[in-house]
């Protein structure tokens, strides 16, 4: 652990906040029955998943799960460079009716978050999407909130926040990272 990064969740509290956040996602969404989670490429994909099978193994129903990669519909597309990486955007069904529970790590700008409504508006038209996220470390540029956070973080200018998942990068810990620059 070098002196420029704090641990703000080992993964013992990470696994707890997201069972924290299942249960929430249950009651917001009432049940099962209409419930779509959408996470956000990459790590909200597997975050969604986490907390898809923790309401399955409560529920004992399968909880329809998709991914979304929002690069291309970001409106800062040109300042990623001439090829952007894109992931897999891929949607369970016709959204049209279901309750959409979009997943992210890090709610910072809101600009992932109003790319991904965007995108989401192409494959039907949900009866509600609510916004689930890891960590809401604040800066709104866009009138963007959460309805279930894991855990707000104060962040200063010069920080980040960085989400590690163990299907990724070999482990669970979210950490505060000193950058000297402003960033995510």
């Amino acid at each position: 652990m070098s002196p420029d990064r704090t641990t703000i969740l080992d993964a013992r509290a990470l696994s707890r906040a997201l069972q924290r956040m299942a249960v929430e996602v249950l009651e917001l969404a009432r049940g099962t029955d209409d419930l779509v989670l959408i996470g956000i490429q990459r790590r909200g994909v597997e975050l969604a998943e986490r907390i898809a099978k923790l309401i399955e193994k409560e529920e004992g129903v399968i909880v329809p799960r998709g991914a979304l990669d929002i690069t291309l519909y970001r409106d800062d597309l040109e300042t990623i460079g001439p090829k952007p990486v894109i992931g897999e955007t891929r949607i369970p069904a016709d959204l049209t009716g279901k309750h959409v529970v979009i997943v992210d790590d890090v709610l910072y700008t809101g600009r992932t978050v109003r790319a991904a409504l965007d995108e989401l508006a192409d494959f039907g038209r949900p009866k509600r999407i609510s916004l689930c996220v890891l960590v809401d470390r604040g800066g709104r540029e866009l009138p963007i909130q959460p309805d279930i956070v894991g855990t707000p973080v104060k962040v200063n200018g010069g920080e980040r926040v960085d989400v590690l998942v163990e299907e990724i990068d070999g482990r669970d810990e979210v950490e505060l990272v000193k950058t000297g620059g402003g960033s995510r």
